[in-house]
């Protein structure tokens, strides 16, 4: 997959069939589209192309600087060339962009920057100043200056009902059945393990502490979770405790995966930690004892859960 850091660095010598869109999450109504779009080329005569946007549209125009994401470009980027997608433009947004009326934004960049064959988008896009333009004056541009709108409609979306929002609202509220189900993989973090207290390690259960490549990156409820990490090309499974570990009066949130027999030095390796099910709610013991024995019994509902996958 060809990545691209604005529009003006596009470059292809084929027509573009093209679908445009913050896609946070690439989740399985994303993938739907994306899809219909690689399997749209027309035999390799165009190139699929996705554009997408960073910051976040509702960052720049809403000054939600608080709102957490699903994806990190890099996983977003992970996601999109797995699904088979050829360009992925990532355009800066910002003020600027969004004066752009829907005619200028269909002429100077879908048309002239793009060379847009074909955009393939739900029904329901809006674009332009204000998104003022509905997919009824996108077929209108298409004829006037020659591509074709295949629109997703409102039955296949409404098939799906996915939402990037639901899936947040689920993770926050600690529904990882829900968000993985929405999502059609295990929702990931994804970072570079640091040392930490190294506390887990004196009670038999040594943890990577897992530092985020990325701030805006959305971190599931407090608790305890059944994962698997990707390690050197390998599948290595465990729990990951997200939260304050107030037992051992903690005071900054942390996240600290314990894996099952394994025990290489993974300091400062980037890790991918997929979350396969919630086990509980973080609690403070009365002891370390009383943790300990909470771990065991974490680890032994673990192991168990992963047998019947």
């Amino acid at each position: 997959m060809k990545i691209f850091h604005s529009i003006n660095e596009f470059h292809s010598d084929k027509k573009t069939i093209l679908t445009l869109g913050t896609f946070d999450g690439v989740h399985i109504g994303h993938a739907a589209i994306l899809k219909k779009l690689t399997q749209n080329t027309n035999n390799g005569e165009f190139e699929s192309t996705v554009l997408t946007f960073f910051p976040h549209p509702r960052m720049v125009l809403q000054g939600k600087s608080d709102l957490k994401l699903l994806n990190t470009i890099n996983e977003k980027m992970e996601l999109l060339e797995t699904i088979g997608i050829e360009n992925l433009i990532i355009h800066p947004f910002d003020e600027s962009f969004a004066q752009l009326s829907a005619e200028e934004f269909v002429k100077t960049v879908l048309v002239d920057q793009l060379h847009v064959q074909k955009i393939i988008i739900g029904y329901d896009h809006r674009f332009g100043k204000n998104r003022t333009a509905n997919i009824d004056d996108l077929i209108t541009f298409g004829t006037q200056y020659g591509f074709e709108v295949e629109q997703i409609s409102a039955q296949e979306i409404n098939a799906i009902s996915i939402s990037s929002t639901k899936i947040r609202t689920a993770l926050e509220t600690g529904d990882i059945h829900l968000a993985n189900e929405y999502l059609g993989y295990a929702y990931f973090l994804s970072g570079t393990v640091v040392k930490g207290k190294q506390l887990g390690r004196t009670i038999g259960f040594p943890t990577a502490n897992i530092e985020l490549e990325e701030t805006y990156k959305l971190v599931p409820k407090n608790g305890v979770y059944v994962v698997r990490a990707e390690i050197e090309g390998k599948h290595v499974f465990g729990m990951m405790n997200i939260g304050l570990n107030p037992t051992v009066q903690g005071k900054n949130r942390t996240i600290e995966a314990h894996f099952f027999d394994f025990d290489a030095d993974i300091y400062n390796r980037h890790i991918k930690v997929s979350i396969l099910q919630r086990l509980r709610s973080e609690k403070k013991f009365e002891s370390v004892e009383l943790l300990t024995k909470q771990l065991e019994d974490d680890r032994n509902f673990s192991k168990q859960y992963l047998q019947n996958l």
